[in-house]
């Protein structure tokens, strides 16, 4: 599969949590300090943020347009309506032409297109799990998904825990026999 593809089913895995039968926006989640809504906030705030960073704007619009966006709550009355609306936006600005060479201004600096395209790859299919986790619903993400994730992520492994990210990071190097997603969570700070 192609970073496209990937993007698609990282928002399908996402998206399959918050389509889960009923839970409470309260509940606790791996993340610290974040309930079911935080996390979601989050996850849709990014979306709509890489639709800006796409649109090669200025930096001073893209950080006006964080500002804003991250200020106000993004899941309204209908949060997988908010989230769906948010994702299909994202899909779209990414497949416009010339989008991956574009230049984002995005917090960490100025990165390609293509850079922007793993990094909501990547925060997708791990909150695809954090919400998986706190809704106890099916934690077993798409092997493909994991394995694309996991090969771009682990390059950063020596300095992941400086980020201030991922929790603390990577807690050792885990035997080669540890399945890929548990190595995905652990790289990531997270512990199963």
């Amino acid at each position: 599969m192609d970073a496209l593809q990937m993007l698609g089913c990282a928002r399908d895995e996402f998206g399959r949590r918050l389509r889960a039968a009923s839970f409470d926006l309260a509940c606790a989640t791996p993340c610290e300090d974040w309930d079911v809504r935080d996390l979601v906030q989050h996850v849709i705030a990014g979306n709509r943020m890489a639709v800006v960073m796409l649109a090669g704007d200025s930096r001073d619009d893209v950080d006006a347009a964080r500002r804003a966006i991250t200020s106000r709550d993004q899941l309204g009355a209908d949060p997988v309506g908010a989230f769906v609306e948010s994702a299909d936006a994202q899909a779209a600005a990414f497949a416009r032409p010339g989008a991956l060479e574009t230049t984002c201004h995005h917090y960490v600096g100025d990165i390609p297109g293509t850079q922007l395209l793993g990094f909501r790859i990547a925060d997708l299919t791990l909150h695809a799990w954090d919400l998986a986790r706190a809704i106890g619903d099916d934690e077993t993400l798409d092997d493909d998904l994991v394995a694309w994730v996991y090969e771009a992520m682990a390059p950063l492994a020596p300095t992941i825990s400086q980020t201030g990210l991922f929790g603390d990071g990577p807690s050792a190097t885990p035997p080669n026999d540890v399945p890929l997603q548990a190595r995905l969570l652990d790289l990531t700070g997270r512990r199963p």
